[in-house]
């Protein structure tokens, strides 16, 4: 990959790459720092990565660095915290959005990235397996328990509405 190649790779996907890091860990600085380490990981394997394989090598390497953030921090909380999720939504509302961001939270970090990938990304079951080294049959199991989870959380549209 050339550095023109580089920097298009960049205006291309840094938006998307954000967007999808930033979903998962709810923290902007950490969703900043998450996709500089990508961009200063490809810069560092610019000449083994080609330019077609560019997009898929940032989210596999974004999800990567955001899993090893997440273990990182998880084994610095303290053991008496707790975290109480209520699995139903009762109250009437009509902001669609913000319910359906309400309920992608609710969900464990495995669902909740391959449902990002799938849904909000486009990634084919394939591609999702390869950036998050799960078989494509685990991708399709975690994707069918994440939208079986948003169904029952969001309810009947009639609530929502």
């Amino acid at each position: 990959m050339t550095v023109e190649e580089f920097n298009r790779c960049v205006d291309m996907y840094a938006d998307n790459l954000y967007r999808f890091i930033l979903k998962n860990v709810k923290d902007i600085d950490k969703a900043k720092d998450i996709v500089q380490d990508t961009y200063e990981k490809l810069w560092l394997k610019v000449s083994d990565v080609q330019s077609k394989n560019a997009k898929s090598y940032m989210f596999t390497t974004a999800y990567r660095t955001m899993i090893d953030r997440f273990r990182a921090d998880s084994r610095q909380e303290r053991l008496d915290d707790t975290h109480v999720y209520l699995h139903s939504y009762t109250k009437s509302y009509t902001d669609l959005k913000e319910i359906l961001n309400e309920a992608l939270n609710k969900l464990p970090d495995i669902q909740r990235s391959v449902i990002m990938l799938r849904d909000y990304e486009g990634y084919s079951y394939e591609e999702i397996g390869e950036i998050t080294a799960l078989n494509e049959s685990q991708v399709k199991v975690y994707i069918f328990r994440a939208r079986k989870f948003l169904k029952n959380y969001i309810g009947s549209m009639e609530v929502v509405i």
